[in-house]
């Protein structure tokens, strides 16, 4: 880790032995960002069927999207520095209740201000979990499979975008629009408690704190920290953990992990929310759209298969340059080649293995690349500058629809931006390499390399 000298409980906590506890935070971390997945694409699976109970056209809810994803950029850039200096655990308990409390009101909305509204209450939850769950999970994974694990975890956004199209779907014709967001609110509900009971705070706060409790003590020395030992200094923010990240080495790797979130999350956003809208508009149900653009969800389910060895094997700058190189060509088809229906369902799994599948790997390099101190904020800060992107994304699409373009073409504004992240990607590979060439530890390493 560069900048710091490691003691004896900086030494313990990047070596640690993957076990129960570990395997219990990646799980529980997971299983949140799978529940901020479906969250993250409810108002998108909902458009369809809400044209059609309001009587308005799919451009009509651009401004929803659009506050999604400013919420979601102002939770993620409020989530890191309060997360590095105040704990990881409080602000992943906040982001659920937001949530839960904003997804259960927007069932009795009637307007689109209405919904707007509660959207960006929504993204406020969505963008502070992210980087909370990232950088609790990254405190209980030694140094050697963190980018790996993470990637893992990240998996869950997708997963919850996957498993909610799927029940979406089903629930569509019997129930309507407002089952979306009644399961919106529950998922969050049944997991505060889990949160609160079986969730440990991060060890390098609980030290920073001093307050141990017997429980604590106990934590402690499973990770194999003598809570009586006195060199016990641990890798927390000092200052403005945002400056920090122009520090010791770091700001050429800063701007260019900001500009790749930007322009893969441009282009995720731009498809995302408007997928299930522009199939509908291309003849599909609601109900056949919703489930089309979920597979969208599945594809990073099978290609983190791919990024996460891969990424052991190679520096994860490389493996995620080349997926966004190969999303450009299938996001191209399904702007503009006219597919049986069959074939359409393959290309957007295509899409999104090489997109929303980059972006798990994209997060892992990312929680790697940033040391203890600052990788809350880190993460936050990356996440919350790409949301800029999320925000033209969706504005974008319903700019281009209100002036007459084909629907599908729309998308072919995202492989100019897949190609931008593809070559952010590349330098960032290539400054690690002059890291290395110079002598300095290179940030971001991953066994086997």
């Amino acid at each position: 880790m560069a900048g710091i000298n490691l003691s004896a409980t900086e030494t313990a906590l990047e070596t640690q032995r993957i076990g129960p506890l570990q395997l219990r935070v990646a799980a529980i971390c997971m299983l949140a960002q799978t529940f901020d997945g479906y969250d993250l694409n409810s108002i998108g699976m909902a458009a369809p069927a809400l044209s059609q109970a309001w009587h308005m056209s799919g451009p009509s809810f651009a401004n929803t999207f659009v506050m999604s994803s400013v919420g979601i950029m102002v939770g993620a850039l409020i989530s890191g520095p309060a997360g590095d200096r105040a704990g990881r655990k409080p602000v992943l308990l906040v982001s659920l209740i937001l949530l839960m409390v904003s997804s259960l009101a927007c069932v009795a909305v009637t307007t689109i201000p209405q919904l707007a509204a509660l959207r960006f209450v929504t993204g406020l939850g969505i963008g502070a979990l992210m980087p909370a769950t990232v950088a609790l999970a990254s405190d209980y994974l030694p140094e050697r499979h963190r980018a790996t694990m993470i990637m893992i975890v990240f998996t869950g956004a997708p997963l919850g975008g996957f498993l909610g199209g799927q029940l979406v779907a089903q629930l569509l014709p019997v129930y309507g629009w407002t089952s979306i967001f009644y399961v919106g609110g529950a998922l969050p509900l049944v997991l505060i408690p889990v949160v609160l009971f079986w969730l440990p705070e991060s060890p390098r706060f609980l030290l920073k704190r001093g307050l141990l409790t017997d429980r604590s003590r106990q934590l402690l020395r499973q990770l194999g920290i003598d809570p009586a030992q006195t060199d016990q200094a641990v890798d927390v923010a000092a200052g403005n953990p945002v400056t920090g990240l122009f520090r010791d080495g770091l700001a050429h790797t800063t701007v260019l992990v900001w500009s790749l979130y930007f322009a893969n999350l441009l282009s995720m956003y731009l498809i995302a929310y408007w997928l299930p809208t522009v199939l509908h508009m291309s003849g599909l149900t609601p109900a056949d759209s919703v489930f089309a653009a979920s597979l969208r969800d599945a594809g990073p389910l099978l290609s983190i298969f791919l990024i996460a060895p891969l990424s052991h094997r190679f520096k994860p700058q490389s493996v995620v340059a080349v997926s966004l190189a190969c999303g450009v060509i299938a996001i191209g088809v399904v702007g503009l080649a006219t597919l049986p229906y069959t074939a359409l369902l393959v290309t957007i799994f295509v899409v999104g293995c090489c997109t929303t599948g980059s972006m798990t790997g994209i997060n892992g390099m990312t929680a790697a690349l940033y040391p203890a101190r600052v990788r809350n904020t880190g993460m936050g800060w990356a996440l919350g500058i790409g949301r800029l992107g999320g925000i033209v994304g969706p504005w974008l699409g319903g700019l281009l629809l209100g002036l007459g373009w084909p629907p599908r073409q729309i998308f072919l504004f995202a492989c100019v931006t897949a190609a931008i992240a593809s070559t952010c990607a590349v330098l960032l590979r290539l400054h690690a390499g002059r890291v290395a060439v110079q002598g300095r530890p290179v940030l971001g390493s991953v066994a086997g390399e």
